[in-house]
């Protein structure tokens, strides 16, 4: 399924729900195999924030 474009924290949201139930599924995000669901987790938030045009810190510094 298609990623979804925007830069809202409900559409990085949904983003990252969409691959980490592509890894549960399927054991793949994109084309990487992570071991362990935490680091799929982590490459899911990564994937998305760059989707977004955000980096890791921008999210967090406008959580308030």
């Amino acid at each position: 399924m298609p990623l979804k474009g925007g830069k809202s924290h409900q559409t990085v949201k949904s983003n990252i729900k969409t691959l980490v139930h592509e890894y549960e599924h399927d054991g793949t995000i994109g084309n990487s195999r992570p071991d362990s669901k935490k680091k799929a987790v982590k490459q899911a938030v990564a994937i998305s924030l760059k989707k977004a045009g955000k980096s890791r810190t921008q999210s967090k510094s406008t959580k308030h």
